[in-house]
């Protein structure tokens, strides 16, 4: 009798596609407070690309899995700082910021 054994392991920061991840996850910095906040930052990151985004309150994380084929975290970043959240790398425009509701203002940056 012969047994044999074959092990797999899936994941989609592994899986290659054309010599690049066919997915990858990373996390940066999002500025705001509240859940109208995670709200307008998860849909600032609905995008081609983008497979699961998911912004934290407490730890003002962004956390996304995406396509770097597709799309970066340059341009993501750049998206949510459009909505009106400032990230390490982007400041939202001051008009933007303005118009957000006031529990959704956080502390500026100088």
């Amino acid at each position: 009798m012969m047994v044999v054994m074959v092990t797999t392991s899936l994941s989609a920061q592994t899986a290659v596609k054309g010599g690049q991840p066919a997915s990858k996850t990373e996390s940066f910095k999002v500025y705001g407070n509240c859940d109208m906040c995670k709200s307008r930052i998860e849909s600032a990151l609905k995008m081609d690309g983008v497979m699961k985004a998911e912004w934290n309150e407490k730890t003002k994380m962004a956390t996304v899995t995406y396509d770097p084929s597709t799309v970066n975290i340059e341009t993501m970043q750049k998206k949510v700082a459009s909505a009106g959240h400032d990230t390490k790398k982007f400041k939202a425009p001051d008009d933007v910021y303005s118009k957000l509701p006031g529990c959704c203002h956080y502390d500026r940056a100088k």
